[in-house]
């Protein structure tokens, strides 16, 4: 219990840049309170004082702003930040290394006994506000953002957004290079698309660079078998894309607006006759 302790102090400063020394540590972080308190419950309860670990907990929550209930599992270097309003109940399973912000419950959906909360796997986030909700898993080193809804099954590595939880799908390095060869090839700029946005425009346009990209290759598969038989259809190139520009309305208002201002400007170059032939004049 002690060694865990000094793990969960510890990993404050690795989580935390706030953090300047253990002493401030122990004496001013709410969460590493509550975690303290939440070994101490959590050894009576394995030892049967039920009762006290209950009262315990609870005082902890007085304290604290803080309710974790004494039968949670709870791993290694576990740490809560900020803390105030956070509820872990009492079949949540928590791995290692694991992180709560501000505002998270790890609830039930059920008023049954028995498995009713959700297990965190190692590594995982959990933002300010989230609420993560019934038997559920969250896989490891998944990111839970703030003020989300979870309520099903969290893969591996992958961040879950809004209301209800999303999946935002993790970045595929051999998945981009192809969308990229495809959008070079047609001549499509796919600037500031990325797969950490849910944007269903950009989404939607991946999709079909996607299909695009499958239909290739059935096309290059059929040509090759085509070319085996002794077929010469698929031998003429297949016409060049041009990409076509698209002049945006900024553009058009600066040629429109140095377009006035030359015509605007008064033509210095002529020399004026009416003050020369003044002067000419006795």
């Amino acid at each position: 219990m002690f060694r865990r302790i000094r793990q969960d102090v510890a990993c404050v400063f690795e989580r935390d840049p706030a953090a300047r020394n253990t002493f401030e540590v122990l004496t001013t972080y709410p969460g590493v309170h509550a975690i303290i308190h939440y070994r101490l419950a959590n050894w009576l309860w394995l030892k049967g004082f039920k009762w006290l670990a209950r009262l315990l907990s609870t005082f902890s929550r007085w304290m604290t702003g803080i309710e974790i209930h004494p039968g949670a599992t709870i791993g290694d270097r576990f740490f809560i930040d900020h803390g105030m309003g956070v509820v872990v109940g009492e079949t949540a399973e928590i791995g290692n290394d694991c992180t709560l912000y501000h505002g998270v419950t790890l609830g039930g959906t059920s008023w049954n006994k028995g498995k009713r909360h959700p297990t965190l796997r190692d590594g995982v986030v959990v933002g300010a506000g989230a609420k993560v909700l019934g038997p559920i898993i969250v896989n490891e080193g998944a990111r839970i953002g703030s003020n989300a809804v979870v309520t099903k099954e969290v893969p591996a590595g992958v961040s879950v957004v809004g209301i209800p939880g999303r999946i935002v799908r993790k970045p595929d390095p051999e998945q981009d290079r192809r969308r990229k060869d495809i959008a070079e090839k047609i001549g499509f700029d796919a600037y500031g698309m990325a797969d950490e946005m849910p944007d269903p425009v950009a989404r939607s346009l991946n999709n079909l660079m996607d299909h695009m990209v499958a239909v290739d290759c059935k096309i290059s598969n059929i040509c090759r078998s085509l070319s085996q038989m002794g077929d010469t259809s698929c031998d003429e190139a297949m016409p060049e894309l041009k990409a076509s520009h698209v002049e945006s309305l900024n553009d058009k208002r600066s040629s429109v607006d140095k377009k006035n201002a030359t015509q605007s400007q008064p033509n210095t170059d002529k020399p004026d006759t009416d003050s020369s032939t003044d002067q000419t004049k006795p």
